[in-house]
């Protein structure tokens, strides 16, 4: 009899396993603010197995015919500015005025053994006790400026499960910036004061993304050097051309010590969300947004068929030892090499 409750036992887990990959069940329990399903969910999407895939597209599909939008968040900054500690911080303060809130945070993963910390719950110590905080740390990956290959799927999911504020932290590296930018409604860019020249040490193009400017560790002997940064980089933003949706980017300083600043911040992100909804150019935005993702998808489908075609592999292995031995510069080989797969595959 042992043997029969064991192997009793063995058959209720492993059906409790394969539920928790089954869509129509995770859906049921997302919609009921279930942590778990959710943390289930998101592993889910990131899986790359087969079944798991068909899985999770039917997850994505039932969570987006609930149709609930959160305020989609991204904030950036170098390394080192205090985004873990903001988010800590000023997310306590979020919960004073929403329900509850949801953090994605991307942690950068070695270029050696692909690792990764995964270390945000420790970071943010209070909120992450917090019933109504869901915090989800995950591995950048390869891909592309060190953002998370399914964060937009993850977003979907918190959205289906009540989240009325999303946090998207980026490793702050590369051209994750333009990435997380790409997926949210409210760019917010950390920065330091007394950092060098702060002008010269922001490319132009991450400052005309943002939405807001936080001058960051304004407390102490750094309160002084954040009012100058404030009014430099608010200077320089008028330099600018105007913004699609005709948003003015406001620089805020705030200590997460002292919670200086956290009041303003927050009537300027209430403020940009009253006016875009009223415009439409949430919806709109969020319409190309899309669109772009159906672009982005396609190049690396393709690339993906090319790459896992045996002939066209060793066409491309055959193209690299011309190009590393001088014998064709990689632009004729890259040429060269697409005029061969365009036309094998063309049937016009």
């Amino acid at each position: 009899m042992p043997n029969e409750e064991r192997l009793n036992d063995w058959f209720k887990e492993r059906k409790a396993r394969f539920n928790e990959r089954r869509a129509d069940d995770l859906f049921q329990r997302i919609c009921q603010q279930d942590r778990g399903a959710l943390s289930a969910g998101i592993t889910l999407i990131e899986s790359s197995r087969p079944a798991d895939r068909i899985e999770a597209n039917k997850l994505l599909q039932l969570c987006l015919s609930r149709k609930k939008q959160a305020w989609r968040i991204g904030i950036t900054g170098v390394p080192g500015v205090g985004k873990s500690t903001l988010i800590e911080s000023f997310g306590n303060f979020v919960l004073q005025h929403k329900a509850n809130l949801a953090v994605l945070a991307i942690d950068p993963s070695s270029n050696v053994t692909g690792g990764s910390i995964l270390g945000d719950k420790t970071r943010m110590e209070t909120l992450s006790t917090n019933e109504r905080v869901f915090i989800r740390p995950t591995a950048a990956g390869t891909t592309l400026g060190g953002v998370a290959r399914h964060t937009r799927e993850a977003i979907i999911l918190c959205e289906a499960a009540g989240f009325e504020v999303i946090f998207i932290e980026t490793v702050g590296v590369g051209q994750s910036e333009t990435i997380v930018h790409s997926m949210v409604d409210f760019f917010l860019l950390l920065m330091l004061a007394g950092a060098g020249d702060e002008l010269q040490g922001m490319k132009r193009g991450i400052m005309e993304m943002a939405d807001g400017m936080i001058i960051t560790k304004s407390d102490g002997e750094n309160i002084q050097k954040s009012q100058w940064a404030r009014r430099e980089y608010a200077n320089a933003l008028h330099l600018f051309p105007a913004k699609e949706n005709d948003w003015i980017t406001q620089v805020h300083t705030s200590s997460s010590m002292t919670k200086e600043g956290f009041e303003d911040i927050w009537k300027n992100i209430e403020s940009f969300f009253i006016k875009m909804n009223h415009s439409g150019w949430l919806t709109e935005n969020r319409k190309r947004q899309e669109v772009e993702v159906l672009e982005e998808m396609m190049r690396s489908l393709l690339q993906s068929d090319f790459f896992s075609n045996e002939h066209w592999l060793a066409k491309y292995h055959e193209m690299e030892s011309k190009v590393k031995s001088g014998e064709m510069l990689a632009y004729q080989a890259a040429e060269e090499l697409f005029q061969d797969f365009r036309s094998s595959t063309s049937t016009l």
